[in-house]
């Protein structure tokens, strides 16, 4: 036997590779071996494995792991090789005269990629390494799939978006991302719980989309006969609860958007909303500090963070600009006339697509996307939206064209968005119905008129502030990640070429 690492053997088609070890399991079987067998008690993981070694070398005790070979070394009657689990990698130790002449033989049967549950004891080898010394071992999940690209991890992109359990295998790097992420959501639910905050579900399917701009998934319900949509946000419903006499409610979300995917859009992706009664705009920017400081000092041990080689700092109070400033400092034009064909002629002058500039407050907002948005890197709060692209929110108590609106953005993304809510159901009405006049001049994304809504908002709404947060974006920030597709699991993907989206080459017609 080579002393050399074992390897698989990228070379052959996947079809051969795998047959072969379909025919390994075969010869398993054979040897009376049920190579897919209920359980394992194990008593260790690899890292506790690691951590207690001192203990269980100096008393030699028998302990029991399990997890997935990722390299083996054969040594004539010895052989090394690595187990993984969830928390880390242990090397561990076979010898022919010490498992016997059955065991070692099923060993030849093992590829990288199987799950082996070991009986042993600690030691270090030579090389200083800690080890599992084998006594015995199971066979708990035969692999019929090689491993990508050896033991160099997979690389490729879309391969790894695509497989994401290939990825986890490959990349356990990965695996402390999702990890994060759930650390991220967990002090998230623990902030707004001690806050008095009273976690609730609405509607995924609803008769009227709203909430949002944006366009939704359709789908249908046969019972009913009637057309749904999926949610692109919550806050009508959660409007609703604030109107049935609950004072602080909040919800982590899945919401839909059929809309472009890029770095920062998945068609899916979660989301937390809130609202709390008796508060408006500037109450919610205090939450907001509090709730992403906490955040961040719990999952990472400081407000320091470094994102795409940029230092963000969440210990120092967020910066707040006016949209309409902000434009200006950064040498754009002065818009606060609320002239539209003056403001329109300026941006084709500026090269802008005004396509979809359909009111001012479209282009202010464009003005601000290309000339602002991508230098707010610290926390930073823009405040006072357009009142014509803001059809939920308040107008602004000292300027009426504006409403009272914030977004939060972070590494030059928008990561959320707040306003004082409008409860007047007069106002909210005509705006409804104003927003169906911009969607007949070819908004796709303008508000639908829920009359439901309005009558809520009739039996009355106390003042609130509302709020709604990216969970994908913020984890892209505490993990210094480049794109939302690498902070979800399983991100939306095209189907392969010449194959349909679960993966099988389609049925000819």
């Amino acid at each position: 036997m080579s002393d050399r690492p074992e390897q698989q053997d990228t070379q052959q088609p996947i079809e051969q590779i795998i047959a072969g070890r379909i025919s390994k399991l075969q010869k398993i079987r054979e040897a009376g071996v049920n190579p897919f067998p209920y359980r394992f008690e194990r008593t260790h993981t690899t890292l506790q494995a690691l951590e207690k070694y001192d203990i269980l070398a100096d008393n030699e005790t028998e302990i029991k792991i399990a997890g997935r070979i990722m390299s083996i070394r054969r040594m004539g009657k010895a052989l090394f090789f690595h187990l993984q689990d969830e928390f880390g990698r242990l090397q561990a130790y076979v010898k022919k005269n010490v498992v016997g002449d059955e065991l070692w033989n099923l060993f030849g049967l093992f590829d990288i990629g199987d799950i082996i549950g070991l009986t042993g004891s600690m030691f270090t080898t030579k090389t200083g390494e800690k080890t599992i010394r084998v006594q015995k071992f199971d066979l708990l999940t035969k692999s019929l799939h090689p491993l990508p690209e050896k033991f160099h991890g997979l690389t490729d992109k879309e391969t790894r978006y695509r497989r994401r359990y290939a990825d986890l295998i490959a990349n356990p790097d990965v695996r402390e991302t999702f990890k994060l992420r759930s650390k991220i959501i967990a002090a998230i639910r623990d902030f707004l719980n001690d806050r008095g905050f009273i976690e609730v579900e609405t509607p995924i399917l609803q008769p009227l989309y709203g909430g949002g701009a944006a366009v939704p998934f359709e789908t249908y319900h046969n019972k009913l006969d009637m057309k749904l949509y999926l949610r692109i946000a919550d806050e009508l419903y959660l409007k609703r609860l604030i109107i049935g006499g609950f004072e602080k409610v909040w919800e982590f979300c899945k919401d839909f958007r059929n809309e472009g995917m890029d770095r920062l859009h998945n068609p899916e992706f979660s989301m937390i909303e809130l609202y709390q009664a008796y508060a408006d705009y500037n109450d919610i920017m205090e939450l907001v500090e509090d709730l992403l400081r906490h955040m961040v000092k719990t999952v990472r041990g400081t407000t320091m963070i470094e994102y795409e080689g940029k230092k963000i700092d969440f210990g120092p109070p967020f910066k707040r600009i006016a949209m309409l400033e902000s434009i200006r400092e950064k040498g754009g034009p002065d818009l606060s006339d609320f002239n539209f064909e003056r403001a329109l002629k300026l941006a084709r002058e500026a090269g802008m697509d005004t396509t979809k500039l359909i009111n001012h407050g479209k282009v202010i907002a464009a003005f601000f996307e290309n000339l602002v948005e991508p230098h707010l890197i610290s926390p930073t709060f823009v405040v006072d939206f357009p009142r014509d692209i803001s059809p939920l929110a308040k107008v602004h108590r000292d300027n009426p064209n504006l409403a009272e609106r914030f977004e939060l953005f972070i590494a030059g993304m928008e990561c959320g968005n707040a306003f004082s809510e409008l409860n007047d159901p007069i106002d909210q009405e005509k705006r409804f119905i104003n927003q169906g006049k911009v969607a007949e001049a070819g908004d796709e994304e303008a508000h639908q008129l829920d009359r439901d809504f309005i009558t809520a908002l009739k039996f009355g709404m106390p003042p609130t502030g509302g709020l709604g947060i990216g969970i994908d974006r913020l984890v892209m920030v505490l993990t210094d990640s480049h794109s939302i597709r690498d902070v979800i699991f399983f991100p939306q993907m095209r189907p392969e070429s010449g194959k349909t989206a679960g993966g099988e080459k389609p049925d000819k017609e």
